[in-house]
Formats: structure tokens, sequence, C-alpha cells
């Protein structure tokens, strides 16, 4: 089991963990994801790693409560456990040297731009970030970007911070006033990646994005993560998550994501009003790490 080490609210349905699992920090890289179980009974969720202190032995997860699981998750503290947490999972983000590169953050998707712009910076690139939400108590992990960019943008919808208007206005103004931009890297909803691989595209610029298709196992065993990619079947667990924007076939992968769409409002709504059993089972969780500690994951 894995001990929550702390846990803060970023913004409205988004928090920001800290969890003890030594070994994931250890071998965490930029781009990777962890599966994990709230209970026993719970389902498996795909989360990106934020961030990783090999030295403390924890991982960092900034979690959007918008299913059943999710939220759930949100309403746990620090001391608390999680059942099962999985990984590193995935191909860690293709880090070099290209130049100049454009970092693409749409809500949520700022956790899973933050580690990878951090590299991305290390390895000596000139870093861009174009920072997007829906208004500015939805911003997130602005003072973190900000300290890994040479330059930061922040576009809001109502213009509540930052510029008014879409992460792919600043885009174009960027691909237009740049003498050159050799890589832009988009994380966010399907619709913001489609938008700006449109963007980037009759300019020839590489693009990627990290795909939140849906996952099961993480390790491409389930088929639950088909993606099509330039015609192929991919499976985002294994071969990605990350993939080249202009080959992606956003009409399938926004397609697969709804397949489950009723029975996650189902599964929802009866958390939202019973939570006790949920909930009764992370208690029992905290149970038996008080009476068998050695069940905790410490090494």
């Amino acid at each position: 089991m894995f001990e929550i080490v702390t846990a803060r609210w970023l913004a409205e349905n988004l928090k920001k963990f800290e969890i003890r699992a030594p070994r994931i920090a250890a071998k965490q890289q930029a781009g990777q994801f962890v599966i994990l179980r709230v209970h026993d009974h719970g389902e498996r969720i795909p989360l990106t790693i934020a961030a990783g202190d090999a030295v403390a032995g924890t991982i960092t997860l900034i979690v959007q409560g918008v299913g059943k699981t999710t939220q759930l998750m949100n309403s746990l503290e620090a001391g608390q456990v999680l059942r099962d947490v999985a990984g590193p999972l995935g191909l860690p983000s293709e880090v070099r040297n290209y130049g100049t590169v454009v970092v693409v953050g749409g809500g949520v998707g700022s956790a899973i731009a933050w580690p990878t712009a951090r590299a991305l910076k290390c390895a000596g690139n000139r870093v861009l970030t174009i920072l997007g939400a829906r208004s500015q108590d939805l911003v997130v992990l602005e003072d973190e970007l900000r300290q890994v960019s040479d330059e930061l943008f922040v576009m809001t919808d109502d213009g509540s911070c930052g510029e008014r208007g879409l992460v792919t206005d600043k885009l174009k103004q960027l691909v237009q006033n740049e003498q050159r931009i050799d890589l832009v890297l988009a994380i966010g909803p399907i619709p913001m990646m489609r938008a700006v691989a449109e963007v980037t595209r009759p300019r020839g610029i590489r693009t990627t994005v990290s795909l939140n298709s849906i996952m099961v196992d993480g390790t491409g065993m389930c088929g639950g993560c088909r993606v099509l990619v330039g015609g192929e079947t991919k499976f985002a667990c294994v071969d990605g998550p990350e993939f080249d924007a202009h080959l992606v076939d956003f009409t399938v992968l926004a397609q697969r994501n709804a397949m489950y769409r009723d029975a996650e409002h189902d599964a929802l709504e009866r958390f939202q009003n019973q939570p006790q059993r949920d909930l009764q089972r992370v208690d029992h969780q905290c149970r038996l790490i008080d009476k068998h500690p050695e069940l905790q994951q410490r090494t």
C-alpha cells in the first residue's frame, strides 16, 4: 500500500498529492505515468507523474476530480493510503536539445507539461510555454512552469488572467513571429491538441501530443488504449503516451474515450449519493497499515 504524504488543493476539483513510492521515484522519467487503485474494489486509472523525488522516495500526482475514482481520491488526505500504484509506465518523453521548443498545456494538461518542460530546459532548449485555462482560478502550476521557461504566456477564455483567448491564438502568433520553432509539445483536452496540430501542420513543425486514452492495465494487454497513428494501431500505454500529432486520428480517439460515458456518469452519481462504502474501504486499508506496517511501500 502507498501512503499519501501530502495533499493540497490547487484549484477547484484539482488536487496535488505526494505519494510515498520509493521504487517509482527512483526510476521515473518525464512523460511517464502510473496506474493506481484507491482500494481493492476500485477501478484502475492512469495518472501522469508530475514530479519524483528519489531522495524523499515520493512522487507527485495532480488529480482532476471529473469521475468517480478521481473524486474519491480527491476526498483523501495526508496519512491515508492507496491500494496500488504501479509504474513508472509508458515511454519517457524524447528529451534532447532541439533548439526552440513551445510547450502548450491546457487545463490539467499543465501537470503533464511541467516535468517535460523542465527536462527540455535542462537539455539546453529555449522553452516557450503557453498555459491555458477557462479562468484565473483554474490556472495551475504557473510559478513552476515559469521557472523552467524562457518565456511563459497565460491564456484564459475570459481574460481574467494573462491574455484573453485560446492557447492556439498565442501559438499562431509565435509561429508567425519566431524565426524558428523546432518542436511543439501539446498536452490537454483532445480538441485543443487537434487544434494545435492544425496550426503547425502547414509549416511542417514537429509536433508531439500526449494522449489521454482509456487505460486499464497499462501493459498493452487489455487493448483499451488503442489509438490510430498514421493508419496503424498503437497502444498508448506501451507505444506512447506521446505521438506525432500530425499522424494521430483524433476523431477515433474521441470516440473511444466516449464509449463508457454513460457508465462513468452512473458510477459517479452512485458515489456522490452514497460515498460511505468507498470511504470505509479506504479506512479499512489505513487500519491494516496500523496493524501491519510491513504492508506499506517504504523501500
